[in-house]
């Protein structure tokens, strides 16, 4: 059936987050400053944090970014319902010593980021983006313009490469971004430029490639949305977007019983482990202040676990019409059928009886209609923040997200309606 206005205009502004998002330190950026201007305070990890009864805040570490709600009647055992994401993609990233090249090509040093689909990165225009950390110490964020692209050899010089197409990982995936000599142009310069910042002042990097391409609607009746990152900003965006409609004039989220939280981190892709990544530090750290702001003791803190929520949202497959035979045989979730609850024996997910009950108690008040995705026995599960998240603080954890197709590819595939019931799900989340 044809897309409703709301759907098409959230995934409008879901096309305009991406393009302001093209890394993770982009994204986190972009859900702070929109949460501000929903009248969120912008909190230093470095300074004290103020008494937080009927505060919103939000927090920046990196990539990666916090924010909640404090509803006024809070007390040090208050539940949280934490509304999680991550904020990087797969692709490739800037390698020490970036300009390089060959035969009159200028190229970049890249080095693969996680799992992309290496062949869907082909004949694309490619932007960079990331910080650049400079000499006093501070960090600034800088994006290009589309400047680089991966060439494919043409078919004349590999007759095979429509029968086997396979790219040598070192040798084959370093873009182009210009002519000339390695040493007579500088990629770091064009960063520079966009950062407006002397580039001899730059002495860390933590830059990646990004799809240059505008995300757009498409397919009959629009039911399709093509673009970039969407695993995972698909899930920041209806996070941020949910948020700021549960803490709005029309919202409650001040009234609620729980404290309302989104939590999106940074390298989930390439296994969690740092300060900003589910495996670290940081959603703790930022729950403990809070506690010790509301005066809670220790038993206090383990009631507040004990009543709490973490829903983890990435996205999922939609069964492939040209692969039928990799998906489960029975249970096999449709791009355009509503989001995903996300399952698996081996606790791949974190999904379990009760948080199936939760999560579809919460479809129903919205009045969207959920799926389940579980995987095919023969072909291996990927996981999640959700297993991370519930190891690390005990708290009840459902796996969910939306279904695509063309997953890690340079640009995926959604549709239209699941990507507005996701987010109306994740404001009833949060409203309770």
């Amino acid at each position: 059936m044809p897309s409703s206005t709301a759907a098409l205009a959230h995934t409008a502004d879901l096309a305009s987050f991406v393009e302001a998002s093209p890394s993770s330190f982009h994204a986190a950026a972009e859900v702070a400053a929109r949460l501000e201007r929903a009248g969120f305070t912008r909190l230093d990890e470095s300074v004290s944090w103020p008494a937080p009864a009927g505060g919103r805040y939000v927090v920046v570490r990196d990539g990666a970014v916090i924010a909640w709600v404090v509803p006024r009647a809070a007390s040090a055992s208050t539940g949280v319902r934490i509304f999680g994401a991550h904020s990087d993609s797969p692709g490739f990233k800037l390698k020490p010593k970036p300009t390089t090249g060959k035969l009159g090509w200028l190229q970049a040093g890249v080095e693969i980021y996680g799992g992309p689909l290496l062949n869907s990165w082909l004949d694309r225009e490619l932007r960079l983006a990331g910080r650049l950390v400079l000499d006093d110490g501070t960090s600034v964020l800088a994006a290009t313009g589309a400047l680089l692209r991966l060439p494919q050899l043409a078919i004349h010089l590999d007759r095979e490469a429509n029968d086997h197409l396979s790219l040598d990982k070192q040798s084959q995936t370093q873009p182009v971004w210009g002519l000339g000599e390695s040493d007579s142009a500088d990629i770091l310069d064009e960063l520079a430029r966009d950062a407006g910042v002397d580039a001899a002042r730059i002495r860390g990097y933590d830059v990646v490639t990004a799809d240059a391409a505008a995300g757009t609607t498409f397919g009959l009746d629009d039911v399709f949305f093509a673009s970039g990152r969407l695993d995972d900003l698909a899930s920041v965006h209806a996070g941020v977007v949910a948020l700021e409609r549960a803490a709005g004039p029309q919202g409650s989220a001040d009234d609620a019983d729980h404290i309302a939280m989104l939590a999106v981190f940074d390298h989930e892709e390439v296994g969690s482990g740092t300060r900003s990544g589910a495996a670290g530090p940081f959603l703790s750290d930022v729950l403990e202040r809070l506690w010790l702001s509301l005066g809670a003791d220790r038993e206090q803190q383990l009631r507040s676990l004990a009543a709490s929520w973490c829903v983890s949202s990435d996205v999922g497959h939609s069964v492939h019409p040209n692969y039928a035979d990799k998906h489960d045989p029975v249970v096999q979730p449709m791009l355009g059928s509503g989001p995903i609850l996300k399952i698996n024996a081996n606790q791949r997910y974190a999904t379990d009886a009760a948080g199936a009950a939760a999560w579809n108690a919460w479809c129903f008040a919205a009045g969207v209609t959920s799926q389940e995705f579980v995987s095919n026995n023969s072909v291996p599960c990927g996981s999640t923040i959700g297993p991370i998240t519930a190891t690390r603080l005990g708290i009840r954890t459902v796996d969910v997200g939306i279904p695509i197709l063309s997953m890690h590819s340079a640009r995926e595939l959604a549709g239209v309606s699941d990507l507005w019931d996701l987010t109306r799900v994740a404001e009833v989340f949060f409203r309770g």
